[in-house]
Formats: C-alpha cells, structure tokens, sequence
C-alpha cells in the first residue's frame, strides 16, 4: 500500500518516568533522557490516549536464560552499528544525529549511558553503571552548525557489556526501525513489533511502546493529523478549483475547532442530475481517525444499480443538528427540482429535516434499522425461533406490492403475537411499505445500499482527515473512469442488469392470456386476472409502478398489439442515461505543501482538530447490512416456557 502525501510531523506520547534525568529546560524534545519504564507482559491495549513529548525511553530489557552473549543477541545490530562514534574529532552535521549515533553505538555495543548535559551545542555522556569510566563529550565547533567529539574514554569496567540493565531507545528510534515495514504492511501489529525488535536488537519493548513507536511511524508516512485540520482552508479551496462547479465548505465552533466539513465534487453532482433516479440514500459510518468523528454520506443508484457518492461529509459528532446542516448543503449543492425520495433511517432528526429541507420529498425508513427496532421493543418475551419469525413477517410486509398482501403478512404476525401486531400497525407503514409508500424506491429498502462506499472509507478512516477526503476522491475518480470505459462496450438498450431482469419478466409473460378491449386498458389472466393501462404505466399488481419496468402482464399486452417493451422502460435504465452519469470526471487535487498553505488567501483562517479523541482498547467496526442475530433465550424443553430450564420448571413431569 502507497500512503498518501502531506508527509508531516509525528506523535508525541508519554506515561514516562523519569529516574535521574540530567537534561536542560532548553533541551530539543528528542534529546534522550535517562528514562525507565516497566515493561509489563499482559498489557492488552490498542490505544494509549496519553500522548505528550517524544522525550527517550530506556527500554527495559528481558534476559531469557537462553541468551548468553551480546554477539548473539545483536549481530544485526553490531553489524550495522558498532563503529556509530569512532573517536575523537568525529563530526556530525547536528546535535540530533550524534545523539541517533550514539544511541545505536550504546545498542551495538550492549551497554546503558546517562546525560550529564544536554542541550542545543554540547552533549556529555557517561556509562550509567557507577564507577564505569567511560564518558564522551561532544560540542559544537565555533562558526558552524557541526557537532564534533572532543573527548571520550573508550573504556568499560562494568562487569562486561552483557551485565547491562537497559539501553537508551527512543520512540523515534523505534519508529525510524520499523517505518519501512510498516509501508508495506500497515496493519503491523505492536505485538508483532515488540516481538521482532527483541530478535533482532535484543532490546524488550512493552505493548504501550511499541504501539507509541508505531504512531510515529504512521505520523512519518501518513502526515499529521493536527496539521491536517490546519491544511483544510487551503484543501477546500483547491478542490474547487480544479473541479469547477464542485463544493467544499467546512466550519469550526467558537474556539476555531474542527466541527463539519461538506464535499460533493461536480462530476457526482452532474451524474446524480443526469442519469440517476430521483432516489438518496442516507447513511452514516464512524471513523477511527486519531479524533475520530462520523462520514455521512448521500449515494444514488445508478442504472445498473451500482452505487454512485453523491457528497459526503465528515462531523465531529452524528446528532441532529450536523445532518441537518449536511442535507442543507445537500440540498444546495443538487439544486433540482425533482421530487427525491430518501431512504434513511428515521431516527436522528431524518424524518424532521427531511420534511423542511425537501419539499414534496418522501422519506422511506430504512427496513434494517426498523427490524432492529422491533427486536428491542420486543426484546426478552420471545425466544430467537419466533423472532425471527416475527422479522421475516415483517419483511414481507413491507415487500407486499398490494394491500391485501400486507394484511395477509400482518394477520401472520398477529397470529404469532398481539404486541408485534400493534408494534407494526403503529410505525407509520406509509413510509415502509410498499402498499402504502408515495415515492419511487424501485424496491431498494435499506439505506445501507452504499456498502462498496463505506468500504473506501473503512480502508482509509484512519488517515488524517485531508488524506482520508483525498483517498475518497481517488475511490470516485477511478470509479467513473471504470464504469465508463465499461459501459462503452454495451450494445443493448438498457444496461446488462436491467436487460436480464426485463427478460426474465418477458418469459413470464408467454404464459398469461390477454383479453382484448377497446382504449389502452387490458384484462390479463394467469395465476390471477390483473389490469393493464399501458398510457398510464399501470398494471393492479404493482410492479411495474415499483420496479420502472414493466411487469408480465404488460409485456403480454405489448406482444399481443406489436409494442415495444422497451419503449415503456423507465429512462434511467437505458444505457444512454448510464453513460450521462458517468460523462463527467473528477480531477487530482494538487498536494498542500506548507509554504502554499501560508499563501493562501485562507491563511487567517485556524482549524485546530476537534476535541474528541480516540479511546483505549480496540475500535469496532461497524456491522455493514442487516443482521439476523438475536441473542437466545432460555427456553424450557417441557413446559416450552420462557425464562427457566426442565431443572426448574414447576410443571409436574
């Protein structure tokens, strides 16, 4: 995997203590410190939320019995390091690359050294078991910027380098080891970390300080993600540059922290207005960035039912007041005047700002999150067999293209329980089922219909929230380019999906009788008699008006008095409207270097990152489509009661 640009900054983590730290105030912050920390076998963390200054870390070093000599604990090390410092009159270019010099001389070599003095100009070093003669001193030379050793005691009397009880290890230090390994394998684990510097340097990390090094060395490859927020004036305004007619807007709260950012680029906003049904599914993911915050996001359906980003946007927190504030812009940045209908969930505010926000809209709930809704109203009274009895009722209802198929699913679901009967009647059917729903959902009913979207954004959530924006757009821009290099091959009048299911209904329709009448309206029989007025797209069994292709019973009809099927296809499924959403590209964005974000005409505008931040332990994922699973309930094998076992049943056997 390439990591993105914006290479900036790194981490800085702590929970150090200090023992005998001979370092000034004015010190660098990566100067070494005589530091040890514990380095505990059973820690079990993914993220320390304890960050402060990148001050060394003495690494606490286990000595397994089967270890006997420095030379075979650190060949590698001694073979790469061992002539590090060579002497007097050596000289280095800083004070921090004699100080990375010496640090791995001291690893070579097998010994532990404390500071005496340690500041931007001279650096006085001794061996930290007392007595020990060896010492180095290095200062600057006058009128440069090098660092030049002037004295040093090669000598060590203590005990042989293998008596030694830690080495002097940064977290820079760890970082600048495994940073390499970690471009090729991002998901590069602490444990795994900890484990190959022990073979390899014979130095023993704990969990917390690999995990601390690995941050580092993300920062390093990744960018910064405090600098990120800083990067977003200039960001936003380049988006809009080199993709003309495309919006990006963000804002901050009072104290100029991080509080929402919306994106919608102007090939998706094009596509979306050319090609796409009227339909818009919302949906939200969390993100595992360092501050974490939640993508919300707007996909279509495109001819083909492939999902198509319309816009996202990246909150600070999912509440009300921010998808308010998204499907404001939203509404700004589609600027159509078609009748939409959403497929969202009807919590979070939705069903309110939907309302206001989009007139004549129409707000079909997600089936997902009702299905869960309704296992935890009725959680505890029914064991999993008959829940997901329940569901399935439920599910059918909400497919049932007529009125007397919902009663029949709903009198099923009375039949099983009187409190999921009254639970269905009351959830406002009209917005989930199709017998009772206004708008066109063509039968896509849940709002997770994006999952190939969420799963972009799964793989770069963790990166810096420009980079996380940037990685999205590369997704989209590859994605248009894809499908309309695709799409140039087709030869049949609708796109290959829609084609297969119009023939699947046309095979269907050999089989159904056609009476004859005078005007445009058609009696047809098969498994039941069904009307037909092929001016209005109308058929009694509803499919044609849910699906935008037309059903069986009209295609009979079109064989019988020589009209072309296709002609009565909904225009959204033809291969001209597929080729309309993906006529327009999106272009790269130019990367944000430092010195242009301090010319941007947005330079007086500060972002600093929000005040949210990642928690300890492992982050979840968030489950993607709908699921079955219902804890089981205790259930009686006798009385086949709820709550108990045979053991303590009541019932006399």
């Amino acid at each position: 995997m390439v990591y993105p640009r914006y290479n900036t900054g790194s981490c800085r983590s702590s929970r150090t203590t200090l023992s005998e730290a001979v370092t000034p105030v004015d010190a660098p912050v990566d100067a070494p410190m005589d530091t040890v920390v514990d380095a505990p076998t059973d820690i079990n963390i993914d993220t320390p939320n304890d960050i402060t200054t990148d001050a060394a870390i003495v690494m606490s070093i286990a000595t397994p019995p089967a270890i006997t000599s420095v030379d075979s604990k650190h060949n590698k090390a001694k073979k790469q390091w061992e002539n590090a410092i060579t002497g007097v009159d050596q000289r280095f270019s800083s004070v921090h690359e004699f100080r990375e010099a010496l640090r791995r001389y001291s690893i070579a070599h097998g010994f532990a050294y404390k500071y005496k003095k340690n500041d931007s100009h001279r650096v006085t070093v001794k061996c930290k078991t007392e007595g020990c003669p060896w010492r180095i001193h290095a200062s600057r030379l006058s009128t440069t910027q090098l660092i030049c050793i002037k004295k040093m005691n090669p000598t060590h009397t203590c005990e042989g380098e293998v008596a030694t009880t830690g080495y002097q290890a940064t977290r820079s230090w760890v970082a600048s080891i495994i940073k390499e390994k970690l471009k090729e394998s991002p998901n590069y684990k602490p444990k795994d970390i900890a484990n190959d510097i022990r073979r390899e340097y014979g130095i023993q990390l704990n969990y917390s300080q690999a995990w601390r090094g690995k941050e580092i060395a993300r920062e390093q490859l990744q960018g910064s993600y405090k600098e990120a927020y800083s990067q977003l004036p200039f960001f936003c305004e380049k988006i809009m540059e080199t993709n003309p007619g495309s919006f990006a807007t963000f804002t901050t709260k009072e104290d100029s922290s991080f509080h929402r950012l919306f994106v919608a680029f102007h090939a998706s906003l094009s596509g979306f207005q050319q090609g796409c049904r009227p339909l818009i599914f919302l949906d939200s993911t969390p993100l595992n960035s360092k501050y974490q915050g939640t993508l919300l996001a707007a996909t279509a359906a495109d001819g083909n039912d492939g999902v198509f980003p319309i816009a996202f946007s990246v909150v600070d927190v999912e509440c009300d007041h921010n998808w308010r504030w998204f499907l404001g812009q939203l509404k700004t940045a589609i600027a159509t005047s078609r009748s939409i209908t959403f497929v969202a969930d009807m919590q979070k505010g939705l069903k309110q700002s939907i309302a206001e926000i989009f007139e004549n809209a129409y707000h079909g709930y997600c089936l997902r999150y009702l299905a869960e809704k309704l296992k935890r109203d009725l959680k505890g009274q029914f064991s999993h067999e008959v829940m997901r009895l329940m569901v399935a009722d439920f599910y059918s209802a909400a497919y049932a293209p007529k009125l007397e198929g919902f009663q029949r699913c709903a009198e099923s679901l009375k039949s099983i329980s009187l409190e999921a009967y009254k639970w269905l009647v009351e959830s406002e059917p009209e917005h989930w089922a199709n017998a009772f729903f206004g708008g066109a959902r063509y039968n896509h009913m849940t709002s997770n219909f994006g999952e190939m979207f969420y799963s972009w954004v799964s793989e770069a959530n963790d990166l810096p929230i420009t980079q996380m924006v940037d990685v999205l757009r590369g997704k989209m821009m590859e994605l248009i380019y894809t499908r309309r290099m695709e799409s140039s091959q087709w030869l049949t009048r609708l796109t290959p999906l829609m084609e297969e299911k119009l023939q699947k209904e046309t095979i269907k329709a050999h089989t159904l009788e056609v009476l004859f009448s005078p005007g445009s309206t058609f009696e047809v029989r098969g498994d039941s008699v069904d009307i037909v007025d092929i001016d209005h797209w109308d058929c009694t069994c509803k499919g044609w008006q849910i699906s935008g292709l037309p059903c069986s019973h009209a295609i009979a009809v079109f064989e019988c008095i020589g009209r072309n099927p296709y002609d009565y296809c909904s225009r959204y499924f033809t291969t001209e409207s597929y080729r309309l959403t993906y006529s327009e590209s999106i272009h790269p964005v130019p990367s944000i270097d430092r010195f242009l974000l301090k010319d941007s005409s947005n330079a007086a505008l500060t972002v600093t990152p929000p005040p949210t931040r990642r928690p300890p332990g492992r982050p979840k994922n968030k489950q993607t489509g709908f699921q079955e699973v219902v804890k089981r309930q205790l259930q009686c094998s006798r009385c086949k009661g709820i709550g108990h076992n045979k053991t303590t049943c009541k019932m006399s056997s």
